[in-house]
């Protein structure tokens, strides 16, 4: 039995009740009742303005990873989940002043990757042994882009926007880049580290983060009175590479 301890394990707070999968995007199982955007929302930090430089996100070079994490007293029945996307799309706008700088990201949903026995390898932890059954990945994956979860068919897209860059004390090549993300229409805000440098023409961004299901609105999967689990914390790491934009 797996618990398909993956981005489909999450649910949404509030009225919404669901398992989502996260940026998660980010989620598991739940029950379907969709809700606007919560009011707060209009009056929470805008975009940042796109000044600057164009760069256009290469997807065939650029890696985002999500590693879910099993919890509870039946854990040993499930698995740890490598999420990964190859599809990233979007610009990111170069300003003189790097703090002024900006980014759109776009995460096609149905784009997401589950267990991919290289990605697998590439964390080098017991914590993500090889050979998750088909079975247990397919399932994983009809769980988080179903209609109760991401819902792929009526919100194809996780959107990542920044909203102010900081500097990083000690690094002139990092930036701390507070980031809107939206997923099924509601805005949340995170923090993530960004460093950034170039090879060549190429801008390459990389970067990895411990979040929570929590600050993106949503609620850890928990089944059988608590005993299958998936843990609230994230870790997220990305690898993106851009071009100048023609």
């Amino acid at each position: 039995m797996d618990m398909h301890t993956s981005l489909s394990g999450l649910r949404r707070q509030g009225n919404l009740r669901r398992a989502l999968a996260l940026l998660p995007a980010f989620a598991l199982a739940g029950c379907p009742v969709r809700a606007p955007v919560p009011a707060a929302a209009a009056t929470a930090p805008q975009p940042a303005p796109h000044l600057g430089r164009p760069y256009t996100l290469d997807s065939g070079q650029s890696l985002l990873v999500v590693l879910v994490y099993r919890a509870g007293a039946l854990a040993s029945a499930g698995h740890n989940h490598v999420i990964a996307s190859h599809a990233v799309e979007g610009t990111v706008y170069v300003a003189d002043d790097p703090l002024k700088s900006s980014f759109e990201v776009r995460i096609p949903v149905a784009g997401f990757t589950i267990d991919e026995e290289p990605l697998r390898a590439a964390q080098h932890s017991g914590e993500f042994p090889p050979g998750v059954p088909d079975s247990a990945r397919q399932g994983t994956r009809e769980h988080m882009l179903g209609p109760d979860q991401l819902d792929a068919v009526h919100s194809p897209l996780i959107l990542l926007r920044a909203v102010r860059l900081a500097p990083v004390a000690g690094d002139a090549q990092s930036v701390s880049a507070q980031v809107q993300v939206t997923v099924r229409d509601s805005a949340h805000l995170i923090e993530v580290p960004v460093h950034y440098g170039y090879e060549g023409a190429r801008l390459v961004l990389h970067g990895e983060a411990a979040l929570t299901q929590t600050q993106l609105g949503l609620t850890p999967y928990s089944a059988m009175l608590g005993a299958l689990q998936v843990q609230d914390e994230l870790r997220v790491k990305f690898n993106l590479v851009a071009v100048p934009a023609r």
